[in-house]
């Protein structure tokens, strides 16, 4: 089972009007990244994945904290009628604001709408992720089985604080909350060897490999560091929809040691590559899929 547990929620139920088109043309070397699109588009990219995690970031101005717009008052709204769409496939997390005061009520609210775990960035949500507000909710979600998948690493978007997305910060998140199932996206690019010194050290914690591939020696020298500290298990397949998808992400995966050719530089194990695709995630994650319903 191919099991992508990072895409973003479709922008738009239907065909999206030329006049909302969103396209960034410095996101990915190879290819502009159109940020909006439609449930029949998702389909159409994510093909390759048997199920895919999805999510929101819930800011005040998505467009801009983030690049891919949506209303931000149906964040998660918008989540859990994509989930129940086609729910034998898709599995939503929630994404709510850890310094908001009814933070702990559209938790609940998510979670009788069946969202299963969480999204949180704090760099475009511009909260301190050792903060007090930020530690009462992760205990919130340790104590109700939530999975937090965090942002992890660099981003395009200036305004967006690095310093908060530093992977050794999830190292002091985990050494809180021992029992709360982390996911750090992106390996944590460019950090990738503190990304693997985190999830070697916890049971918990875990990295997915989403858009690494799109630049090539840091896709190498993550994995290779994965390798050589035993712990590619911890690694979870992650896209990045719209800005890959579940096939790219797999071709870039399967492609890491093409830059090497015509040195002796070690490879990184083609069996330890499939490992990573074929990954059970929900079983990491402690998540289940839905059943299907009638449409």
């Amino acid at each position: 089972m191919i099991v992508d547990v990072h895409a973003h929620t479709p922008t738009h139920r239907d065909a999206v009007p030329a006049e909302e088109a969103c396209v960034f043309t410095s996101w990915r070397t190879d290819r502009p990244v159109v940020t909006t699109n439609s449930w029949a588009d998702f389909d159409s990219a994510m093909s390759a994945a048997d199920i895919a995690i999805v999510f929101n970031i819930a800011v005040a101005d998505p467009a801009a904290a983030t690049g891919i717009p949506h209303a931000p008052e149906r964040t998660n709204d918008a989540t859990a009628e994509f989930v129940a769409n086609d729910p034998a496939r898709r599995i939503g997390f929630m994404s709510v604001d850890p310094t908001s005061a009814d933070c702990l009520e559209e938790a609940e609210r998510c979670r009788e709408m069946g969202l299963v775990g969480v999204k949180l960035g704090p760099n475009y949500q511009n909260f301190d992720p050792l903060g007090e507000p930020a530690l009462a909710f992760y205990a919130y979600c340790e104590q109700n089985a939530l999975p937090i998948l965090f942002h992890q690493g660099a981003s395009p978007i200036r305004a967006a604080p690095l310093r908060y997305t530093y992977p050794l910060v999830t190292d002091e998140v985990a050494l809180r909350f021992p029992e709360l199932r982390i996911v750090m996206a992106h390996m944590g690019h460019p950090w990738g060897k503190e990304t693997v010194a985190t999830i070697r050290k916890h049971p918990h914690v875990y990295a997915d490999v989403s858009s690494i591939y799109l630049r090539p020696w840091v896709c190498y020298e993550s994995l290779l560091a994965a390798v050589e500290w035993g712990c590619t298990h911890k690694l979870l397949l992650g896209s990045d929809y719209p800005i890959a998808n579940t096939g790219e992400a797999m071709a870039g995966l399967r492609g890491v040691n093409r830059i090497l050719e015509g040195t002796a530089l070690p490879r990184v194990p083609a069996e330890l590559i499939e490992q990573i695709i074929h990954a059970d995630a929900l079983s990491a994650l402690g998540l289940t899929v839905g059943e299907p319903v009638d449409r």
